[in-house]
């Protein structure tokens, strides 16, 4: 009689376990729907009161544009291109100095907090001059690297660089500081060198502060790349930005910014692909912001 009673109770715990994941998967579909609305709903109500607040001449659109001028402007970059050569062009140039940049500045930055987070010494030597560098006005800086290297693409690149190895630098620097010391201690009882415990045991500690500052370090490189190009370039999506605003051209200032911005969203979602890939090993939290 036991045996039959349990026997017939393992495909009911089956069944309420399987009806429980179809409900978690409803569930997760419906918020990620509800999502999608949300986003779309408020893209709507902002682009379509745009539009009428210009049509209707509440907002005048030789100040603020208007959003069918600016997909019509946006057609118009694709097809005809600049006075400084075909559209894409232009974006692939400031592309090449932000992820150049990005390269560049998220190495350094990672290398720099990695060591100074273990070093005191190095820490208390670098760390006054670090802090100086980083008051430094970016628009400063930039002026600076167009009279030392020009208006190529070095100056942006260098600029874009800066920007990132700060936000790099400091969360490297800390997620270093906030790793276990028991675990560290463990290790050099088992007779791990300096670079395993570096490699197996800072960097998979600090991974976490590291890749947080990558989702907003690529904008910071889209930045400093435009910032650069303001400031004096041959090509570029800054470059265009500043020839639009000069002919008061407020559609084709709008009609870039939303081509920044798309790029900025393809990289933060390679980005979060990254993230994925090297935390598998962490159990997801449900507070994280890549959860939005």
């Amino acid at each position: 009689m036991s045996t039959t009673s349990t026997t017939s109770a393992v495909p009911v715990a089956d069944g309420g376990q399987a009806s429980a994941a179809a409900a978690a998967k409803r569930a997760a579909r419906r918020r990620i729907a509800l999502v999608w609305a949300g986003r779309l709903g408020l893209a709507a109500f902002v682009i379509g009161g745009w539009q009428a607040f210009t049509t209707w001449g509440i907002v005048d659109p030789f100040f603020f544009g208007q959003p069918s001028g600016i997909w019509q402007r946006l057609i118009d970059l694709f097809q005809n291109g600049t006075e400084f050569g075909s559209f894409y062009a232009n974006i692939w140039t400031t592309i090449q100095e932000a992820l150049i940049g990005f390269a560049l500045g998220a190495g350094t930055g990672v290398v720099f907090g990695v060591a100074l987070g273990q070093s005191r010494y190095l820490s208390d030597v670098l760390g006054p001059y670090i802090k100086m560098v980083n008051a430094i006005p970016r628009i400063v800086l930039g002026s600076i690297f167009i009279v030392a290297f020009g208006i190529g693409v070095t100056p942006k690149i260098l600029l874009a660089a800066v920007l990132v190895f700060f936000i790099v630098f400091f969360n490297a620097f800390q997620g270093v500081r906030e790793v276990d010391r028991n675990i560290l201690a463990n290790a050099r009882v088992l007779g791990a060198s300096q670079l395993q415990i570096i490699r197996h045991v800072i960097v998979p500690s600090a991974l976490t502060w590291i890749i947080a500052s990558l989702h907003s370090a690529f904008g910071f490189a889209i930045v400093g790349a435009l910032v650069g190009e303001v400031l004096g370039a041959q090509s570029g999506l800054g470059l265009v930005i500043k020839t639009a605003q000069n002919n008061f051209d407020p559609n084709g200032v709008f009609a870039t910014m939303l081509v920044i911005a798309v790029i900025v969203l393809g990289a933060e979602w390679l980005i979060g692909k990254l993230e994925h890939r090297l935390l598998s090993w962490r159990p997801p939290a449900p507070t994280e912001a890549n959860s939005l």
